[in-house]
């Protein structure tokens, strides 16, 4: 510290005018500081603004986390309606084409990967044999009518006879009466009596024959000599094997069953032998296409038959998909499998099950393509908030 005498002292090779003594008196309690440490004091009231601009910070800071913690909280409880998974595929459905008769390939009409119509010709096998068959089997069926025209016109012969001989049994009952008469008075010899029994015997006999004959006509028309011919149980026998040949005859013509496209053309070639039901290629239906999804069993609490979907496939970022649940599996996929897990002595090691999901897609008009076997990802909007966690909930008395 300086006392009173040094206030009082004058520098010798001073020019300058003499300090004022209150000037020149230092504050009690500071030193005077080094001449490198007063010229870096300069700078020092440009850093002065910064503790303002902290504080400023700090306050912000202060404000928004508790509004990003309650905006981060209501979009918790309020969130989680959504059910999503990235285990979906794309799926459709596939049949291999392939007909119900064996022939040789004759053409093949379509190409790999050709977008075809329903009804649309694949292609065709000789349809020799099969035109021969059909020919016969016509030509049988005329036959057959003719036999059952035939036997019409013999049931109505066998009726006129019938008719006849019925009518000549009086005059020989008459005949015989008279001669038995004759006899009694002597009149008549006995060979004359004999004949007319014999006659009349005889006329009974062919009314009987004749009823015989139109019996067994009449079974063989149906039991119905009235029947039209079509109707007759012979000619309808007869009309199969024709509608049977025809059938043959049509399925050497291959067509695709639904609209679609053809794939694996190229296993198929023309003059092969195509085994009846031997599949000649595949066919991929554009039409009829949904998704098979395997969510985990934890994500299925509220998932329900008839929820909307939202679909994102990954062949086409930023499409969006519309669908909607249309079944759940009964089962995890692992129970359909050859040799199905068996934990009846203790599940060691838990594995969250997968359970089969069916979405179908309501909005494939005028959206890109889809190919089976694509990834997709799925969103289930349950409708289910998560709502506040269990914890906070039995605070505020939540059962």
């Amino acid at each position: 510290m300086a006392d009173g005498s040094n206030t009082l002292r004058i520098p010798a090779n001073s020019d300058s005018a003499p300090a004022s003594p209150q000037m020149e008196k230092p504050e009690p309690g500071i030193e005077a500081a080094p001449p490198e440490q007063q010229s870096a004091s300069v700078s020092t009231p440009a850093a002065a603004p910064a503790t303002p601009k902290r504080s400023r910070k700090r306050a912000v800071l202060f404000t928004l986390l508790p509004l990003a913690l309650i905006v981060g909280g209501y979009f918790y409880v309020t969130g989680g309606q959504v059910m999503s998974t990235d285990n979906a595929y794309i799926q459709a459905d596939m049949v291999g084409i392939s007909t119900d008769v064996s022939g040789i390939v004759q053409n093949i009409n379509v190409h790999d990967n050709q977008q075809v119509k329903q009804g649309d010709i694949l292609f065709r096998l000789d349809p020799a044999v099969y035109s021969i068959a059909l020919a016969g089997a016509k030509a049988q069926l005329g036959v057959v009518r003719n036999q059952i025209l035939n036997l019409e016109a013999s049931y109505k012969q066998s009726l006129a006879e019938i008719t006849q001989a019925e009518a000549d049994i009086p005059f020989f009952q008459k005949t015989l009466q008279r001669q038995q008469d004759l006899i009694a008075s002597a009149s008549a010899s006995k060979a004359t009596f004999d004949q007319a029994k014999h006659d009349l015997d005889a006329a009974q006999q062919k009314v009987d024959v004749a009823k015989a004959e139109a019996a067994a006509t009449l079974a063989q028309l149906g039991g119905n000599a009235d029947l039209p011919v079509e109707q007759n149980p012979s000619y309808l026998n007869a009309q199969s094997a024709v509608d049977n040949a025809q059938r043959n005859f049509d399925r050497t013509i291959v067509r695709a069953p639904f609209d679609g496209i053809v794939t694996n053309v190229s296993s198929l070639q023309v003059g092969s032998y195509l085994q009846a039901s031997q599949a000649g290629f595949s066919l991929v239906s554009t039409t009829h296409m949904w998704i098979a999804a395997s969510p985990k069993e934890t994500e299925l609490t509220y998932v329900r038959e008839g929820q909307p979907v939202a679909i994102s496939v990954d062949t086409y970022p930023g499409t969006e998909w519309k669908g909607t649940v249309a079944s759940i599996s009964p089962a995890s996929g692992s129970s359909f499998a050859l040799l199905p897990a068996q934990n009846t002595t203790g599940n060691w090691v838990k594995v969250v099950q997968r359970i089969p999901m069916l979405v179908s897609i309501d909005d494939m008009a005028g959206k890109p393509p889809l190919r089976v076997g694509m990834s997709v990802d799925i969103g289930v909007d349950t409708g289910h908030a998560r709502g506040l966690p269990k914890f906070v909930d039995g605070l505020f008395g939540g059962r």
